[in-house]
């Protein structure tokens, strides 16, 4: 017997998952400002062309979520040799759910692209939470 009441473990792991997915949200958060403040910044003080800047930008956004993934979300100790692929292969992931999302919605069922767009943004994050939980970030065995 570990002393501990028989349902301590669920509690604590409930909390957790909690804890990371607020984490979560701040991170992604944090990640989409970093996208935005580098289009803006490389477009209006730099003289960028507004698509190369957010492509800049996008990447800029995919290096600040690795970081506060790997070190504040999910606190993983994955070497980065083998983090770095799997995260990039969520983001290719996402990338392809968002325009099969944004696609369907637009040819197949003919709605404003703002309502595609906008359940994607709300299924992308999910399926990278999921995603990077179960293979990127996940705590070794």
């Amino acid at each position: 017997m570990s002393g501990q009441p028989p349902d301590a473990r669920p509690q604590r792991s409930r909390s957790e998952l909690i804890g990371r997915v607020l984490r979560y949200g701040v991170a992604g958060a944090t990640s989409a400002l970093s996208h935005l403040v580098t289009t803006v910044v490389l477009v209006e003080s730099a003289g960028f062309e507004p698509t190369v800047a957010s492509a800049l930008g996008f990447g800029v956004s995919v290096i600040v979520s690795y970081v506060l993934q790997r070190a504040w979300v999910f606190r993983s100790a994955r070497r980065h040799r083998e983090a770095i692929p799997l995260f990039l292969g969520v983001v290719l992931v996402a990338g392809n759910v968002n325009v099969v999302i944004v696609a369907v919605g637009t040819n197949a069922l003919g709605l404003a692209y703002v309502i595609p767009q906008t359940v994607a943004l709300v299924v992308i994050p999910i399926v990278n939470y999921v995603l990077n939980s179960l293979f990127t970030f996940r705590p070794e065995r």
